[in-house]
């Protein structure tokens, strides 16, 4: 009896654990999508909010109206844009590192981040300079085949050195070769709308349209609830292949499901926003850290969650910190984002000695 209500009084307390978890990612999101919304060049009162945003075009007031075209135009784009694709990227390391069993695993970290930029920036150059405008589906097509390039080295140099660190190193010098030949691609390019690509390049939410948003978002909330769905599936994989072959996993598919859901992920945010480093390393190692959990059942949603608030706060810092002057998303996400990655490591190697 005892033993039973220690073990119901651990399950309660890990249930308001989550449930304050959730609570607080909630509201932090929450709290984070209204400062977007109201902080920038152009100011937006808290309270002229629900007259901008339900109001069908027609806003009453004169004053409003430039509220009105910031917000619908600028703002809300490049907020559903940071919401979406950081709850993606976070899913996509959090993919890689069940796949390849290692924390420190993660799109740009791998490489496969500046695969995707290599072709994405490829086919970009090669429209523009033919004079064909690009759709949104061409450049995620593009970023896909670059991320399953990268990946695919990857892969290959895994099933040769088992040393997940040299795999580290391998992919990390994979991404300074495809991060060089892109910068080299855009800097000698003639057309000055091509040498703008450099923006692109170095990350960043801005210039992103409603198109783009409502394709992006169908990528991304189809491959996330994918991901759900395999909820089970990855939480017995974490405890070994021959268990989860014992439950019924085909490990086979399975892993090439974790793959192409990992790239199709990150080739997404890479598509629209470039390159954004740490995001798929540092978010899914903090919602562990805080859940005390690894079910994937809790973590996944917890996971996407955790993404759009770490790229929502750190858009939010990257274009107001030096307005006008705007920093790359990548630049801001890395100061937040590398020191959580040391941590890590320095964990992982006190808990070797």
């Amino acid at each position: 009896m005892a033993a039973s209500s220690t073990h119901s009084s651990v399950q309660a307390a890990r249930r308001l654990r989550t449930t304050v978890v959730f609570i607080a990612l909630t509201v932090i999101l929450l709290a984070l999508l209204v400062l977007n919304v109201c902080i920038g060049s152009v100011p937006v009162p808290v309270e002229d909010l629900f007259a901008i945003l339900f109001n069908s075009g027609e806003v009453g007031f004169a004053d409003l109206t430039m509220s009105y075209k910031v917000v619908w135009q600028i703002r809300l784009p490049r907020i559903i844009a940071a919401t979406v694709l950081g709850g993606g990227l976070a899913l996509s390391g959090f993919l890689l590192q069940t796949f390849f069993n290692n924390p420190i695993a993660g799109p740009y970290i791998l490489g496969i981040s500046s695969g995707a930029k290599l072709i994405v920036a490829i086919v970009m150059i090669m429209g523009m300079g033919q004079g064909l405008v690009l759709g949104s589906w061409a450049l995620i097509l593009a970023a896909f085949v670059g991320a399953m390039l990268s990946m695919a080295f990857v892969l290959a140099i895994s099933h040769r050195i088992r040393s997940m660190g040299i795999l580290i190193v391998a992919g990390v010098m994979v991404g300074y070769i495809c991060s060089a030949i892109t910068e080299f691609f855009i800097t000698f390019a003639s057309d000055q709308n091509i040498a703008n690509l450099h923006n692109w390049s170095v990350g960043s939410f801005s210039g992103i349209g409603w198109n783009d948003v409502s394709i992006m978002v169908l990528v991304v909330l189809v491959a996330s609830a994918i991901t759900f769905g395999m909820a089970k599936p990855i939480s017995a994989y974490q405890l070994g292949e021959s268990y989860s072959q014992s439950m019924g996993v085909n490990i086979k598919v399975f892993r090439v499901l974790l793959i192409l859901l990992s790239s199709l992920l990150a080739a997404t945010v890479t598509a629209f926003a470039g390159p954004v480093s740490f995001v798929g390393i540092a978010v899914p190692h903090l919602i562990k850290s805080f859940l005390k959990s690894a079910k994937p059942l809790i973590v996944i949603p917890a996971c996407f969650l955790g993404g759009a608030i770490f790229c929502l706060g750190c858009d939010l810092i990257a274009r107001t910190i030096f307005a006008p002057t705007e920093l790359s998303i990548s630049a801001v996400t890395a100061v937040f984002g590398a020191p959580v990655v040391i941590a890590l490591m320095l964990k992982r190697r006190q808990g070797r000695d």
